[in-house]
């Protein structure tokens, strides 16, 4: 398509100036969901959000991107646990028109969905509300089991 017609009406941006962000971004969705971003056209910049205890560090994935023959420019950023977002992610969130979230802890045996809703929810929570703060504009895309109860939960 020619760059008029692959313009966004709405979000004011060109093609190839977006910013992106894939929280949890080193996990086994995030990792090719970051390296799909990574490689669009339109994204100029990506930052891959993971936490310290993932088995993956979001600096190696991120460093790992950052040799794709694409302009897209990659940043890792790795937080621990018990931080919140809303207070730790202001350079990483900032200026994001997309923000996706496979985040979150996958059902283990025995787990009741009402289990793994307040581990995630939870999860999701702290993300949407660092989205509202840092990139209120941005389009929050939530990945979190079970999302039929934790995207409703967010609204």
């Amino acid at each position: 398509p020619t760059q008029s017609a692959r313009y966004h009406s709405g979000s004011g941006k060109m093609p190839g100036s977006y910013k992106v962000c894939v929280v949890g971004g080193a996990g086994g969705i995030g990792q090719p969901l970051s390296m799909l971003m990574a490689s669009h056209p339109d994204v100029a910049e990506l930052c891959v959000y993971d936490l310290t205890v993932s088995m993956v560090p979001a600096e190696g994935v991120a460093a790992d991107l950052s040799h794709l023959n694409t302009k897209c420019k990659v940043k890792g950023y790795a937080f621990e646990v018990a931080d919140k977002a809303v207070e730790k992610a202001g350079e990483c969130l900032t200026g994001c028109h997309l923000v996706l979230v496979p985040a979150g802890m996958p059902r283990k045996p025995g787990m009741d969905r009402k289990d793994l809703l307040k581990v995630n929810a939870d999860i999701a929570k702290n993300i949407v509300e660092a989205c509202a703060k840092y990139c209120p504009d941005a389009v929050v895309a939530l990945i979190v089991n079970p999302v039929n109860s934790v995207v409703p939960a967010m609204c």
